[in-house]
């Protein structure tokens, strides 16, 4: 199965490299596969600056404040529902269900992948695993949540060969 992940042209402006892009791809697929997601589905992701991403979380969440990703999902879900193209929005060109759009501060990834002390690769790849799993119903408000979504992520990220402290 065909899954379709758009990014917007300001991947040059931030500077991501492509191989990150590639593996920024993959790893949306490899999330859907793990969740044993079965339709085609579409995903964008755009890239920002930490300004960018403060705007952004400030104007869509109320929290004036700089965050990593962020994750726009277009269906109500929740871990394991079924997606169901009949009743989601499809787009006409591909025949994929929208899941959401991701918004990625690649300045505030490079500054985590520092911190952590990993590639930008790795820290890309884990926060595009994670949002991809927010698009998907996943959430971490409870420790229970927080739990399940570690678990998925992880073995994502492992079947990718990234390890969570590469």
């Amino acid at each position: 199965m065909r899954h379709y992940v758009r990014m917007l042209p300001l991947i040059k402006r931030h500077g991501v490299p492509k191989k990150i892009a590639f593996d920024m791809r993959r790893s949306v697929v490899a999330t859907l596969d793990e969740c044993g997601v079965d339709v085609c589905c579409e995903v964008h992701i755009c890239f920002t600056d930490n300004d960018g991403i403060r705007r952004i979380n400030s104007d869509h969440r109320g929290m004036n404040r700089v965050t990593d990703v962020l994750s726009f999902p277009m269906l109500d879900l929740f871990p394991g529902d079924e997606i169901s193209p009949e009743e989601c929005d499809v787009n006409p060109e591909t025949g994929a269900v929208f899941l959401g759009d991701i918004v990625v501060s690649a300045t505030r990834a490079r500054e985590q992948a520092e911190l952590f002390g990993h590639s930008l690769e790795r820290e890309m790849v884990y926060l595009t695993v994670h949002s991809v799993l927010h698009l998907l119903g996943y959430d971490h408000e409870t420790e229970e949540e927080d739990a399940q979504m570690r678990e998925v992520a992880t073995k994502v990220v492992e079947k990718l060969n990234f390890k969570l402290m590469e």
